[in-house]
């Protein structure tokens, strides 16, 4: 409980299970990493555009 791990994605988590596939490892992937976490979503315009 002392440690952190950070994990940056540009898919929304709803479509992991259609990128992972299986649906029960999916399952697993996510009960782990969701439970217990802080989700911060970005909206709007990518920066990238702005260059």
């Amino acid at each position: 409980g002392k440690k952190s791990t950070i994990i940056v994605s540009q898919l929304p988590v709803s479509s992991w299970y259609d990128i992972i596939g299986e649906e029960t490892i999916a399952d697993a992937i996510l009960d782990r990493l969701v439970h217990s976490s802080y989700r911060i979503e970005l909206k709007g315009e990518s920066l990238r555009k702005k260059m």
